[in-house]
This record gives structure tokens, C-alpha cells and sequence, in this order.
């Protein structure tokens, strides 16, 4: 299996969480979309641009975060289970991974694209509402964990793979340990040996990148 992907793109790090976790053998393509020949082959290869992209076993082209990782997860035996054989709780897992990408994910992208203008372009009033949804967000969040380990029980699952690259990006604006449960979700998962493994390539990325913030979902 060959990964299309970027350390610095959340959707890349959840698949990423999910191959460290799954315990998976693949090739590395780190692809920089930004840069003009680097977009232009992987338009090539991929008309549609999106990452990340998993080269399948069979040479089939998989994209789409969650898909992936669901295929994944049905294709290799070892590792962790992502996604419970339950229907009820698969159903949680998936609705949480969805509030993970749609609620979390797609608006801190609104707030980092209004952060990365000019500041007489910023719209403060855009950005506080960003800012208030996100809060909202977390404080339901912070209740789910009353009663959980990790998000959906006390398996790691594909929700938490969802939500990490997240929290990793939100702790720079909000301090999650205002969050008894959230912040100790947070510390938990730092600790998880799959998310070091991408933090590391993170740490990596972020050295080779030129200085500014460049918002990439």
C-alpha cells in the first residue's frame, strides 16, 4: 500500500493515527500541494487533488479519511479495532467521527483561514462566532468524556483518530485543560504510541515549512 498524504494536514494525520494503530506496512508519498510540480504530477495521478489517497493492495485508488481507514480496518486482522462489530456502538463511533471532521475540523479551517490574513482583512465578528462554535463544541465534548476512557468506550477508535489531529491544532488557541475530562483526554492521547509517531513527522513537516501559517484541512 502506498499513502498520499501531508504531516501538516489533519485529515493525513487521522489516517496516519489509524495506520500506526492498525500496525500496517505502507509506503510513505509525502505530497506537498503547495508546491507548483508537486501539484501538477499528483494532478496527474489524481485528477481531484484530495488527501490523503491510499494506493490499494490491488492498485484501486481509495480517498476520503474515514473510508479509508474503515477499509483498513476490514482488510488487516492485527492491530487496533477501529471500528466495533456492535451496531450500536459503530453507530457512535461514526456519528462522532462526523462531528469530528464536520463540527471541529471544518471550522477551526474557518478560523485558521481568518487568522492567516492580513489583519485589516480579519473579520473579528467571524472569528468569535468560529471561536463559539468551537467552544460549544468542546464543552459537549468534555460531558461525553464524563463516562469515557476514550471517546466512544474504552477502545481507541476511529472517532478518536478523528479528534486528536484536532485537539492538537485547537490547543493552540484554547486551553483544553479548562476542560477537566477534555484536558485529560487530551494528556492521555499525547501519550498514545501512535499519535508520537505522528507527531514526530509533524515536527519534521513543521521544521521544512516556510515561517507563516498556512492552513492546510
Amino acid at each position: 500500500m502506498e499513502l498520499y498524504y501531508h504531516p501538516l494536514s489533519r485529515y493525513s494525520q487521522k489516517v496516519l493515527l489509524a495506520l500506526y494503530e492498525k500496525q500496517a506496512n505502507f509506503f510513505p508519498r509525502v505530497t506537498d500541494l503547495q508546491d507548483p510540480l508537486e501539484r501538477q504530477h499528483y494532478l496527474h495521478f489524481y485528477p481531484s487533488g484530495k488527501l490523503p489517497l491510499l494506493v490499494c493492495q490491488d492498485g484501486s485508488l481509495l480517498p476520503e479519511s474515514s473510508i479509508i481507514i474503515e477499509y483498513l480496518d476490514n482488510k488487516m486482522d492485527g492491530g487496533t479495532r477501529l471500528l466495533p462489530k456492535e451496531p450500536e456502538l459503530n453507530l457512535q463511533v461514526r456519528l462522532y467521527d462526523r462531528i469530528a471532521d464536520n463540527d471541529l475540523n471544518n471550522s477551526l479551517y474557518q478560523l485558521e483561514q481568518q487568522y492567516s490574513l492580513p489583519e485589516e482583512q480579519q473579520l473579528p465578528l467571524v472569528q468569535r462566532q468560529i471561536e463559539n462554535r468551537l467552544r460549544l463544541c468542546l464543552r459537549a465534548l468534555d460531558l461525553r468524556l464524563v463516562e469515557h476512557h476514550w471517546l466512544c468506550g474504552d477502545g481507541f477508535t476511529l472517532a478518536d483518530c478523528a479528534l486528536i489531529p484536532c485537539l492538537g491544532y485547537l490547543q493552540r488557541s484554547f486551553n483544553l485543560l479548562d476542560y477537566q475530562h477534555l484536558g485529560r483526554y487530551w494528556l492521555q492521547a499525547q501519550l498514545r504510541g501512535s499519535w508520537m509517531l505522528v507527531q514526530d513527522e509533524v515536527t519534521l513537516a513543521q521544521e521544512e515549512a516556510s515561517s507563516g501559517l498556512r492552513p492546510i484541512p
